[in-house]
Protein backbone atom coordinates (compact mmCIF):
# COMPACT_ATOMS: atom_id res chain seq x y z
CA UNK A 1 0.00 0.00 0.00
CA UNK A 2 0.77 3.45 -0.60
CA UNK A 3 1.63 5.68 2.44
CA UNK A 4 -0.39 8.16 2.67
CA UNK A 5 1.05 11.07 3.31
CA UNK A 6 0.17 15.43 4.07
CA UNK A 7 2.06 18.11 2.99
CA UNK A 8 2.01 20.84 5.88
CA UNK A 9 3.54 23.98 4.31
CA UNK A 10 2.40 24.06 0.43
CA UNK A 11 4.98 26.86 0.07
CA UNK A 12 8.46 27.54 -1.78
CA UNK A 13 9.54 23.86 -0.85
CA UNK A 14 6.96 22.30 0.09
CA UNK A 15 5.25 22.60 -3.42
CA UNK A 16 8.83 21.88 -5.34
CA UNK A 17 11.06 20.02 -3.55
CA UNK A 18 9.06 17.62 -0.99
CA UNK A 19 5.99 17.74 -3.54
CA UNK A 20 8.10 17.14 -6.44
CA UNK A 21 9.46 13.72 -5.10
CA UNK A 22 6.40 12.44 -3.45
CA UNK A 23 4.73 13.13 -7.04
CA UNK A 24 7.28 11.15 -8.76
CA UNK A 25 7.56 7.90 -6.19
CA UNK A 26 5.03 5.46 -6.27
CA UNK A 27 5.52 4.91 -2.65
CA UNK A 28 3.55 7.84 -1.81
CA UNK A 29 0.20 9.08 -2.00
CA UNK A 30 -0.44 12.98 -1.12
CA UNK A 31 -3.72 12.68 0.46
CA UNK A 32 -4.15 16.11 2.10
CA UNK A 33 -2.45 19.25 2.03
CA UNK A 34 -2.64 22.20 4.64
CA UNK A 35 -1.57 26.05 3.81
CA UNK A 36 -3.05 28.75 5.90
CA UNK A 37 -3.19 30.63 2.34
CA UNK A 38 -5.48 29.69 -0.18
CA UNK A 39 -4.21 30.29 -3.25
CA UNK A 40 -1.69 27.64 -2.08
CA UNK A 41 -4.33 24.83 -1.10
CA UNK A 42 -6.01 25.61 -4.87
CA UNK A 43 -3.04 25.11 -6.58
CA UNK A 44 -2.26 21.74 -4.54
CA UNK A 45 -6.06 20.47 -4.87
CA UNK A 46 -5.70 21.02 -8.80
CA UNK A 47 -2.31 19.19 -8.36
CA UNK A 48 -2.87 16.41 -6.67
CA UNK A 49 -6.81 15.70 -6.36
CA UNK A 50 -5.93 15.86 -2.56
CA UNK A 51 -8.17 17.18 0.48
CA UNK A 52 -7.16 20.91 1.24
CA UNK A 53 -6.95 22.02 5.26
CA UNK A 54 -6.81 25.40 6.80
CA UNK A 55 -6.26 24.20 10.06
CA UNK A 56 -3.53 21.00 10.67
CA UNK A 57 -5.72 20.27 13.56
CA UNK A 58 -8.47 19.36 11.58
CA UNK A 59 -6.37 17.62 8.91
CA UNK A 60 -5.20 15.59 11.72
CA UNK A 61 -8.75 14.30 13.05
CA UNK A 62 -9.95 13.93 9.30
CA UNK A 63 -7.32 11.79 7.59
CA UNK A 64 -5.72 8.25 7.95
CA UNK A 65 -1.59 9.57 7.67
CA UNK A 66 0.94 7.56 7.95
CA UNK A 67 3.15 10.43 7.25
CA UNK A 68 2.89 14.63 7.70
CA UNK A 69 5.84 16.71 6.26
CA UNK A 70 5.94 19.67 7.97
CA UNK A 71 7.81 22.43 5.45
CA UNK A 72 6.75 25.28 7.51
CA UNK A 73 8.01 28.49 9.35
CA UNK A 74 10.77 27.21 11.64
CA UNK A 75 9.21 28.60 14.63
CA UNK A 76 6.22 26.42 13.86
CA UNK A 77 8.21 23.03 13.58
CA UNK A 78 8.36 22.29 17.10
CA UNK A 79 4.44 22.67 17.88
CA UNK A 80 3.16 21.21 15.21
CA UNK A 81 5.79 18.44 15.09
CA UNK A 82 4.65 17.77 18.76
CA UNK A 83 0.64 17.27 17.88
CA UNK A 84 1.48 15.16 14.84
CA UNK A 85 2.93 12.56 16.93
CA UNK A 86 0.46 13.13 19.75
CA UNK A 87 -1.77 12.19 16.74
CA UNK A 88 0.21 8.57 15.99
CA UNK A 89 1.60 9.90 12.95
CA UNK A 90 4.97 9.79 11.52
CA UNK A 91 7.04 13.05 10.98
CA UNK A 92 9.08 14.70 8.44
CA UNK A 93 10.46 17.77 9.41
CA UNK A 94 12.28 20.29 7.20
CA UNK A 95 15.24 21.82 8.43
CA UNK A 96 15.99 23.75 10.86
CA UNK A 97 13.83 20.81 12.70
CA UNK A 98 13.68 23.35 15.51
CA UNK A 99 14.85 26.65 17.07
CA UNK A 100 16.92 25.70 19.70
CA UNK A 101 17.35 22.96 22.34
CA UNK A 102 14.55 23.20 24.18
CA UNK A 103 12.47 22.69 21.04
CA UNK A 104 14.52 19.57 19.75
CA UNK A 105 14.13 17.75 23.25
CA UNK A 106 10.55 18.35 23.56
CA UNK A 107 10.18 16.83 20.00
CA UNK A 108 12.20 13.75 20.66
CA UNK A 109 9.83 13.40 24.04
CA UNK A 110 7.22 13.57 21.98
CA UNK A 111 8.32 10.93 19.58
CA UNK A 112 9.35 8.81 22.26
CA UNK A 113 5.83 9.26 24.20
CA UNK A 114 4.06 8.46 20.77
CA UNK A 115 6.22 5.62 19.04
CA UNK A 116 5.41 6.98 15.81
CA UNK A 117 8.76 7.78 13.70
CA UNK A 118 10.66 11.44 13.86
CA UNK A 119 12.40 12.05 10.52
CA UNK A 120 14.66 15.35 10.61
CA UNK A 121 14.96 16.76 7.04
CA UNK A 122 19.36 17.01 6.65
CA UNK A 123 19.44 17.12 2.86
CA UNK A 124 23.02 18.00 2.67
CA UNK A 125 24.26 14.32 4.28
CA UNK A 126 23.28 13.17 0.81
CA UNK A 127 25.27 16.15 -0.87
CA UNK A 128 27.57 15.02 -3.94
CA UNK A 129 30.42 16.71 -3.16
CA UNK A 130 30.18 15.25 1.07
CA UNK A 131 30.18 11.71 -0.74
CA UNK A 132 33.56 12.24 -2.98
CA UNK A 133 35.24 14.36 0.08
CA UNK A 134 33.81 11.27 2.07
CA UNK A 135 35.95 8.82 -0.77
CA UNK A 136 38.91 10.78 -0.61
CA UNK A 137 39.43 11.09 2.83
CA UNK A 138 38.77 7.14 2.92
CA UNK A 139 41.53 6.74 0.37
CA UNK A 140 44.15 9.24 1.76
CA UNK A 141 44.72 11.45 -0.67
CA UNK A 142 46.41 14.27 1.59
CA UNK A 143 46.95 12.31 4.28
CA UNK A 144 45.46 13.68 7.86
CA UNK A 145 43.42 16.41 7.48
CA UNK A 146 43.87 18.53 10.55
CA UNK A 147 41.53 21.51 9.21
CA UNK A 148 38.11 21.60 7.18
CA UNK A 149 36.52 25.39 6.14
CA UNK A 150 33.33 25.20 4.60
CA UNK A 151 31.44 28.32 3.22
CA UNK A 152 28.96 29.44 1.47
CA UNK A 153 28.56 33.34 -0.07
CA UNK A 154 26.23 35.08 -2.05
CA UNK A 155 25.42 38.91 -2.92
CA UNK A 156 21.79 39.28 -2.31
CA UNK A 157 19.47 39.94 -0.01
CA UNK A 158 15.79 38.75 0.60
CA UNK A 159 13.03 40.12 2.71
CA UNK A 160 10.63 37.35 3.63
CA UNK A 161 10.43 36.15 7.26
CA UNK A 162 13.70 34.35 7.63
CA UNK A 163 14.53 38.41 8.30
CA UNK A 164 12.76 38.27 11.46
CA UNK A 165 13.62 36.63 14.45
CA UNK A 166 10.17 36.25 15.51
CA UNK A 167 9.65 33.37 13.11
CA UNK A 168 13.17 31.83 13.54
CA UNK A 169 14.83 33.68 10.95
CA UNK A 170 18.01 33.93 10.21
CA UNK A 171 21.06 32.87 8.44
CA UNK A 172 21.86 30.47 11.16
CA UNK A 173 18.86 28.46 11.20
CA UNK A 174 18.18 28.66 7.65
CA UNK A 175 22.05 27.88 6.40
CA UNK A 176 24.27 26.03 9.54
CA UNK A 177 22.29 22.80 9.13
CA UNK A 178 23.94 22.55 5.32
CA UNK A 179 27.14 23.48 6.24
CA UNK A 180 28.24 23.04 10.00
CA UNK A 181 26.61 19.19 10.06
CA UNK A 182 28.36 18.17 6.75
CA UNK A 183 31.86 18.53 7.31
CA UNK A 184 31.73 17.48 10.88
CA UNK A 185 30.42 14.31 9.62
CA UNK A 186 33.00 14.45 7.55
CA UNK A 187 35.71 13.76 10.11
CA UNK A 188 33.42 11.72 12.27
CA UNK A 189 34.45 13.62 15.47
CA UNK A 190 31.79 15.12 17.29
CA UNK A 191 32.05 19.09 18.51
CA UNK A 192 34.18 19.77 21.36
CA UNK A 193 33.85 23.58 21.37
CA UNK A 194 32.80 26.32 19.80
CA UNK A 195 33.47 29.73 19.05
CA UNK A 196 30.94 32.01 16.98
CA UNK A 197 30.20 35.36 15.15
CA UNK A 198 26.77 36.49 13.49
CA UNK A 199 26.87 40.01 11.71
CA UNK A 200 23.67 41.39 10.54
CA UNK A 201 25.11 43.23 7.09
CA UNK A 202 22.68 44.07 3.88
CA UNK A 203 19.52 42.35 4.88
CA UNK A 204 16.57 43.95 6.55
CA UNK A 205 14.98 42.97 9.49
CA UNK A 206 16.67 41.94 13.18
CA UNK A 207 18.70 38.84 12.48
CA UNK A 208 22.30 38.02 11.00
CA UNK A 209 22.72 37.38 7.44
CA UNK A 210 26.60 36.73 8.20
CA UNK A 211 27.91 34.00 10.96
CA UNK A 212 30.79 31.99 11.04
CA UNK A 213 31.75 29.15 13.61
CA UNK A 214 35.16 27.93 14.69
CA UNK A 215 34.74 24.64 15.77
CA UNK A 216 37.19 22.34 17.39
CA UNK A 217 36.06 18.25 17.06
CA UNK A 218 36.98 15.66 19.59
CA UNK A 219 39.83 14.61 17.57
CA UNK A 220 41.81 18.22 17.70
CA UNK A 221 40.66 18.52 13.99
CA UNK A 222 39.26 22.50 13.51
CA UNK A 223 36.30 22.91 11.32
CA UNK A 224 35.42 26.62 10.47
CA UNK A 225 31.81 26.84 8.61
CA UNK A 226 30.39 30.11 7.33
CA UNK A 227 27.74 32.08 5.06
CA UNK A 228 28.68 35.21 4.01
CA UNK A 229 28.14 38.40 2.12
CA UNK A 230 30.06 38.51 -0.80
CA UNK A 231 30.32 39.50 -4.42
CA UNK A 232 33.57 37.06 -5.40
CA UNK A 233 32.26 33.76 -4.57
CA UNK A 234 34.52 32.15 -2.56
CA UNK A 235 35.65 28.30 -2.52
CA UNK A 236 32.89 25.72 -1.13
CA UNK A 237 35.40 23.64 0.71
CA UNK A 238 39.22 23.69 1.51
CA UNK A 239 40.02 20.67 3.09
CA UNK A 240 43.91 21.15 4.30
CA UNK A 241 45.78 17.84 4.88
CA UNK A 242 49.55 16.81 5.34
CA UNK A 243 49.79 15.38 2.30
CA UNK A 244 48.41 18.15 0.70
CA UNK A 245 45.12 19.96 0.39
CA UNK A 246 41.53 19.76 -1.66
CA UNK A 247 39.92 22.69 -3.01
CA UNK A 248 36.51 22.56 -3.79
CA UNK A 249 34.53 25.39 -6.09
CA UNK A 250 30.90 24.17 -6.29
CA UNK A 251 30.98 20.60 -8.65
CA UNK A 252 34.91 21.57 -9.10
CA UNK A 253 37.73 19.51 -7.44
CA UNK A 254 41.50 20.03 -7.51
CA UNK A 255 43.58 18.01 -5.65
CA UNK A 256 47.15 19.10 -4.88
CA UNK A 257 49.08 15.98 -3.28
CA UNK A 258 52.36 17.34 -2.08
CA UNK A 259 55.65 16.30 -0.16
CA UNK A 260 57.58 18.53 2.16
CA UNK A 261 60.66 20.04 1.23
CA UNK A 262 63.85 18.45 3.38
CA UNK A 263 66.90 20.24 3.38
CA UNK A 264 70.29 18.39 2.40
CA UNK A 265 71.71 19.42 5.52
CA UNK A 266 69.44 18.44 8.76
CA UNK A 267 70.98 20.89 10.81
CA UNK A 268 69.83 23.94 8.81
CA UNK A 269 66.30 25.59 8.37
CA UNK A 270 64.88 23.96 5.52
CA UNK A 271 62.72 26.11 2.85
CA UNK A 272 58.95 26.38 4.00
CA UNK A 273 57.88 25.39 0.38
CA UNK A 274 56.35 21.89 -0.29
CA UNK A 275 57.57 19.57 -3.28
CA UNK A 276 54.27 19.40 -5.34
CA UNK A 277 53.60 15.85 -6.55
CA UNK A 278 50.47 16.41 -8.79
CA UNK A 279 47.27 18.21 -9.48
CA UNK A 280 44.70 16.82 -10.49
CA UNK A 281 40.84 18.02 -11.37
CA UNK A 282 37.51 16.62 -11.18
CA UNK A 283 33.93 17.20 -11.86
CA UNK A 284 31.31 16.36 -8.86
CA UNK A 285 28.34 14.33 -10.71
CA UNK A 286 24.59 15.06 -8.98
CA UNK A 287 23.23 17.39 -6.92
CA UNK A 288 24.99 18.99 -3.90
CA UNK A 289 22.61 19.33 -1.21
CA UNK A 290 21.07 16.10 -2.17
CA UNK A 291 18.86 14.29 -4.76
CA UNK A 292 15.57 14.54 -2.75
CA UNK A 293 14.24 11.29 -5.12
CA UNK A 294 16.96 9.53 -3.42
CA UNK A 295 15.99 10.58 0.27
CA UNK A 296 12.32 10.23 -0.38
CA UNK A 297 13.37 6.73 -1.15
CA UNK A 298 14.93 5.91 1.98
CA UNK A 299 12.23 7.73 3.83
CA UNK A 300 9.98 5.44 2.11
CA UNK A 301 12.22 2.93 3.97
CA UNK A 302 11.96 3.88 7.21
CA UNK A 303 8.41 4.54 7.30
CA UNK A 304 8.46 0.86 6.03
CA UNK A 305 10.45 -0.44 8.66
CA UNK A 306 12.68 -2.18 5.93
CA UNK A 307 16.20 -0.11 7.58
CA UNK A 308 16.94 3.13 9.81
CA UNK A 309 16.45 6.48 8.19
CA UNK A 310 19.85 8.03 8.07
CA UNK A 311 19.43 10.83 9.85
CA UNK A 312 18.30 10.42 13.99
CA UNK A 313 16.44 12.70 16.33
CA UNK A 314 19.68 12.15 18.50
CA UNK A 315 21.96 13.77 15.38
CA UNK A 316 19.87 16.86 14.99
CA UNK A 317 19.74 17.47 18.39
CA UNK A 318 23.41 17.47 18.34
CA UNK A 319 23.37 20.31 15.84
CA UNK A 320 20.85 21.55 17.28
CA UNK A 321 23.33 21.84 20.44
CA UNK A 322 26.09 23.37 17.83
CA UNK A 323 23.87 26.03 16.50
CA UNK A 324 22.90 27.13 20.00
CA UNK A 325 26.48 27.46 20.97
CA UNK A 326 27.30 29.53 18.10
CA UNK A 327 24.62 31.61 19.47
CA UNK A 328 25.46 32.14 22.46
CA UNK A 329 29.12 32.50 21.75
CA UNK A 330 28.44 35.56 19.57
CA UNK A 331 26.91 37.03 22.57
CA UNK A 332 29.07 36.41 25.02
CA UNK A 333 32.25 36.54 23.07
CA UNK A 334 33.42 33.41 24.32
CA UNK A 335 34.41 29.85 23.15
CA UNK A 336 31.79 27.44 24.62
CA UNK A 337 32.74 23.59 25.82
CA UNK A 338 30.02 21.06 24.97
CA UNK A 339 32.40 18.13 26.26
Amino acid sequence: MSIRTAILGYGRSGSTMHAGAIEKSEEFELVAACDVDPVRREQAGQRFGCRTYEDYHEMLRSEKLDLVCIVTRSDQHCEMTCDCLAAGVNVLVTKPWAVNTAEAERMIAAQKASGAKLLPWLPARWGSDLRRLTELLAEGVIGKVFIVRRVVSSFGTRSDWQTERRFGGGYLLNWGPHIIDPPVLLMGSPVASVYGRMKQTINPGDVEDVFMAVMTLADGTIVQAEYTISAEEFASWVLQGDRGTIVVRGSSVTIHRAALAKAADPTQFASMQSTEDAVTNETIRGALYGDTDEIYAEIAAAIRGERPFAVTPKDALELSRVLDAVRQSNAENVVITLR
